[in-house]
């Protein structure tokens, strides 16, 4: 049975970026990968690919959305270091629901048998929307993982989505893994909002990113960090070894407690 992430964090926080990097060093040490990207956008798994692929919509589409005549090679590309990936898609802006395409592409490789076939599935989800559809891949998930910054919209957008994994937690095997610090400055204050955020819900900290012009090129050449060149490299890429490492060695994990939507204001303006 496969290792199953599920990766949120609020919108525009880093998830892609950082979900394709973990991938990557995952297979890099020898685990078979698929990465499902779960935003209308369809735009995580670019940084693996080098290009947009086309999405489960796009391919029902053309068999007038007649899922028996869809097969995991229409749908999944292969990108770097053997990562096999998958975009859900969604529809038009204004025009549809994009959670209900995430709860179908979930049952769609369940179809498929997919869940069987890797060593890790890293399920990436737009945003902090923790509607019916994009939560639906905590209904398999083994973990969940959460991306944010030291500010307190990407902290309020996590206790929120805390919440969610908390709930998902009484019905279904997934926990906490942690929380990965993206965009790590030490000049802004690094991780010290965080580190009271994890210690107050009962997580920890498993991966600092740091704030690097490395990481946004890579995103905008279409490349992982591990193929890209210039100064800063290693730091870049360590962490993100350090976390395949962890999470491929099944990590200890938690339900965390996450503080009232309005307590939330309170806390983080009284941390210093």
């Amino acid at each position: 049975m496969s290792l199953i992430l599920a990766v949120y964090g609020k919108g525009g926080i880093g998830k892609s970026t950082t979900s394709a990097n973990l991938s990557a060093a995952m297979a890099l040490k020898g685990a078979k990968v698929l990465q499902i990207g779960c935003d209308p956008k369809h735009d995580s798994t670019f940084p693996l690919t080098g290009l947009l692929q086309p999405t489960v919509i796009d391919v029902l589409e053309q068999v007038d959305f007649h899922v028996e005549d869809v097969g995991r090679e229409d749908v999944i590309m292969t990108g770097f270091a053997g990562v096999d990936t998958l975009e859900s898609g969604g529809p038009p802006a204004g025009s549809g629901c994009g959670g209900y395409v995430v709860g179908e592409t979930v049952k769609l490789l369940k179809e498929f048998g997919l869940y069987h076939k890797y060593d890790v599935i890293v399920f990436d989800v737009l945003g902090d929307v923790v509607c019916g559809g994009f939560s639906a891949p905590l209904n398999y998930a083994d973990y969940g993982l959460i991306i944010a910054c030291n500010d307190f919209d990407s902290i309020f957008a996590a206790n929120r989505l805390c919440l969610a994994i908390a709930q998902k937690s009484q019905r279904h095997k997934v926990t906490m893994a942690g929380l990965i610090a993206n965009r790590v400055d030490p000049e802004f204050g690094g991780t010290a909002l965080l580190e009271q955020f994890v210690e107050t819900v009962g997580t920890k900290i498993i991966g600092r990113v740091p704030y690097h012009d490395l990481i946004r090129r890579s995103r905008l050449a279409g490349k992982t960090l591990f193929e890209m060149e210039g100064e800063g490299k290693e730091e870049c890429v360590r962490p993100f070894n350090e976390m395949a490492e962890y999470l491929l060695a099944q990590p200890e994990s938690s339900v965390p407690n996450p503080l009232h939507d309005r307590a939330i204001f309170d806390v983080v303006g009284g941390w210093k």
